[in-house]
């Protein structure tokens, strides 16, 4: 794997006379150690590796080689090559992958879906792999999937003895009926109406989002709703977030295609690594993780500033490339934002009344460990208040998400058609400022609101052009082909930060 693209590795097996075994190619440990494991699973299924001198080479012998899935075609390059397996059917149809385990049954391995998309685009007839994998890659269409428990399978069917189970799946059907009522809904949200008005737009333009708030207000109940009022995963992003997730190894138990956009909430101890991705066999991060989906930080100022910076760029790219010496790897990183902080060290706005009171000074270091480009990239910033008693009580269950999902799927249709032209463009927040100037155009009354606004609050270029794209999305919700006042005026007020009294 190469970030989430597959390349095709070819084993050959030479026997001469003599004794040894020599695996060369590049090999990591996990592959060096697999002689170990391929002479136990042949002798417990009664093959053997013979005594002579046996050279095993993975092509292109250039290219590192990593992980425990080379066992399988290793063990039948050895068998076919000493003449312990006949191969009727020939074996450069088919591309194998899986780990051998010492009674030679088959352990799952990473990377299922988009393997079998490359053995597709290559011409392979076929792909065998762990029958735990199985479903996964048969998602892709014209590929014929073997799912197996053991090597003596594979040895019986090479030897046209037992012909292998093909695992078939329907996409559409499987996909479009996992599509269930969320998890979390909207309707358990009581009160905080201003603050579901606010997750509406940014689920509806897919802008980044900030909120501020004492502990217990409901800004992490608030966050882990927003993807249950996100537009469903159409069929493409549904393929593309798995093939992501099954590189990392994610998808192994739950099989088959992703169907609800991810989640990810990393601890604030995470790593600058861990976060973006990478290591010395680069995976993807957790930004990646929540491709086409939501990622969750929970208490901003409490992350390392060092990994925050590194997040500046992804956010604006939606992508993050990974360099190394020999190789760069680049995986999509397309996610929405949402982040959380408290006001001050002791949890409270500057008020006389709060249990722990911080000092104006304190606010300012605390907020400041958060910096302002990072801010300026996101779009919009709103403040969270305690839910009173009086509606803490209520009865009445709030709108539920199935119902606002449906007021902004309308409105990220209004954008798809509106971006038709554009490859890289679907929803508001993706805007560049040709598009921004295009279809962010306002009258002079409103051109007059945001100069005061902007003179006043000493916001930056890049501020400028995040209220017209939520303006926009304000008028999308409403069916607006113009951006009025009315918008504007809304989009500015998403701005806390900006304020005097906040950073200065």
């Amino acid at each position: 794997m190469f970030g989430v693209e597959a390349a095709t590795i070819t084993v050959e097996v030479n026997t001469d006379s003599g004794v040894g075994y020599h695996l060369v190619g590049l090999p990591d440990n996990a592959i060096r150690e697999s002689n170990y494991r391929i002479a136990a699973a042949l002798q417990n299924n009664g093959f053997r590796i013979p005594g002579k001198k046996l050279i095993l080479n993975m092509s292109p012998a250039d290219m590192r080689k990593e992980g425990s899935a080379y066992d399988l075609p290793l063990a039948i390059g050895i068998l076919v090559s000493t003449g312990q397996v006949l191969a009727h059917t020939p074996l450069d149809e088919f591309i194998m992958m899986g780990e051998l385990s010492l009674d030679g049954s088959l352990q799952p391995i990473r990377g299922a879906l988009p393997i079998a998309i490359k053995a597709k685009e290559e011409g392979f007839k076929g792909f065998i792999l762990p029958k735990q994998n199985a479903k996964e890659a048969a998602i892709v269409d014209g590929l014929e999937v073997y799912g197996i428990e053991s090597i003596k399978e594979v040895i019986d069917f090479f030897n046209a003895e037992i012909p292998l189970e093909q695992t078939q799946v329907d996409l559409h059907s499987e996909f479009y009926e996992q599509l269930k009522n969320p998890e979390f809904d909207f309707a358990d949200v009581k009160g905080q109406e201003s603050i579901k008005r606010c997750m509406e737009i940014a689920a509806a333009g897919g802008h980044n989002i900030i909120l501020i708030g004492p502990p217990g207000s409901g800004k992490t109940m608030l966050a882990k709703r927003l993807p249950s009022i996100l537009p469903p995963l159409s069929l493409q992003e549904a393929l593309e977030t798995t093939k992501i997730h099954s590189v990392a190894g994610r998808t192994i138990k739950k099989g088959g295609v992703m169907t609800s956009r991810p989640f990810r909430a990393p601890h604030h101890t995470i790593s600058d690594v861990a976060l973006v991705g990478g290591g010395q066999y680069p995976q993807p991060g957790e930004i990646s993780l929540a491709h086409n989906g939501v990622l969750f930080l929970d208490e901003l100022p409490e992350f390392k500033r060092s990994v925050l910076e590194v997040m500046r760029q992804p956010l604006e790219d939606r992508d993050v490339t990974i360099s190394r010496a020999r190789f760069t790897v680049t995986y999509p990183a397309s996610f929405m934002l949402v982040a959380s902080m408290n006001p001050s060290p002791g949890g409270y706005f500057n008020d006389p009344g709060a249990p722990v009171a911080s000092s104006p000074q304190e606010m300012q270091r605390y907020l400041s460990k958060v910096s302002g480009p990072l801010l300026d990239r996101i779009d919009i910033h709103i403040e969270v208040t305690p839910v009173p008693f009086e509606k803490l009580s209520e009865d009445r269950k709030g709108e539920q998400s199935t119902v606002i999902r449906e007021r902004v799927t309308r409105a990220r249709e209004i954008q798809t058609e509106r971006f038709t032209a554009y490859e890289n463009i679907h929803y508001n927040a993706q805007m560049g400022v040709k598009q921004i100037r295009k279809y962010c155009k306002i009258d002079a009354a409103s051109l007059d609101l945001l100069k005061t606004a902007m003179e006043r609050l000493n916001l930056s270029a890049r501020a400028y052009d995040r209220i017209l794209k939520v303006s926009r999305t304000i008028a999308d919700l409403e069916a607006s082909e113009t951006i009025q006042g009315a918008h504007i005026s809304e989009a500015i007020q998403y701005r806390s930060l900006d304020r005097e009294g906040w950073l200065g």
